[in-house]
This record gives C-alpha cells, sequence and structure tokens, in this order.
C-alpha cells in the first residue's frame, strides 16, 4: 500500500486563516488543531478534516495513521487548543478512540459520504474505505480517530 502525501506548503496554506480568526471561511468540515511539540514543547498548528461531531467535540482521523507528528504530539500531551467556525484558540482535551468505536464511526462515515470516503480512499492508498466489504479489524490501527473534546463546553462542537 502506497500512502500518498498532501505537499506541506499546500497542507500549511490554511493555517494563517484559522490564526487570523478567517478559518470559518473553510466550512464547518475542517478545524485547526493546536498541540504541542513532544521533544520541543513548542506549539505545532495542524489543519484537520472534521470526521463527526458530537456534543462539545470533534471526531478527527489521523489520515496518515499512527505515525502522523500531530496524532504523535496529542498521545504524548493531550491538553490542546481549537479553532473552529468562529471559535478560536478553545482549550480541549484530545483522546484516541478505542478501536472498535473507531471501526463503527468510520464505518458510519463510509455509508453517510460515499463520495468524500472514497475519495480519501484514493487519497491515502486505502481501498477499503470505497468498497462494499465490511471494514478490516485493523481499520483503526491505520486510520486512528481522535476525540477533541473543548473544556467547559457540554452543548457546542
Amino acid at each position: 500500500m502506497v500512502r500518498r502525501r498532501i505537499p506541506r506548503a499546500l497542507a500549511r496554506a490554511p493555517v494563517p486563516l484559522f490564526r487570523r480568526g478567517f478559518g470559518w471561511l473553510l466550512g464547518p468540515q475542517f478545524m485547526m488543531l493546536e498541540h504541542r511539540g513532544r521533544r520541543s514543547g513548542l506549539p505545532r498548528y495542524v489543519v484537520l478534516e472534521v470526521l463527526d461531531r458530537e456534543p462539545g467535540a470533534l471526531i478527527l482521523v489521523s489520515g496518515y495513521g499512527p505515525h502522523s507528528q500531530w496524532f504523535r504530539n496529542v498521545r504524548a500531551e493531550p491538553a490542546v487548543r481549537v479553532w473552529t467556525g468562529r471559535v478560536r484558540g478553545a482549550e480541549a482535551r484530545a483522546s484516541v478512540l478505542p478501536p472498535e468505536e473507531a471501526r463503527a464511526r468510520l464505518e458510519i462515515y463510509r455509508q453517510r459520504h460515499r463520495r468524500t470516503a472514497a475519495g480519501l480512499a484514493r487519497a491515502l492508498g486505502i481501498r477499503e474505505l470505497a468498497g462494499p466489504d465490511p471494514l478490516p479489524a485493523d481499520i483503526a490501527e491505520r486510520l486512528p480517530l481522535v476525540r477533541v473534546q473543548r473544556l467547559g463546553q457540554g452543548d457546542q462542537g
């Protein structure tokens, strides 16, 4: 399986929009996550697609798997900040979803958003996301999900 990467410049392009309060222009499907470098302790920023929303939380997918820098950083230090819509720098806590819950959520996502899931499958080289067969048992290891729960917010996402 060959995983494709988005060019760094393209992946970083939305960060200034979010930092200046214009992230809402990208729509509700994107958010910016501030996390701390696990070695440097410096703030790092990444713009991610929101897989799902819950009251007070966002569900994110690590499209490049468990080796993504942001994923490794939030596992080491779960205190993060979130920019989404008109919300800027809200304190939050990140937690990795258990594999069975992640697999179930990916299946729901695939059913609800067939075209987007097919595009994601092509972009990441994970053909199972586009197919009709049940997702493999190891899908949550290859595409881990993270819940980002805003602190002090019980009903907003």
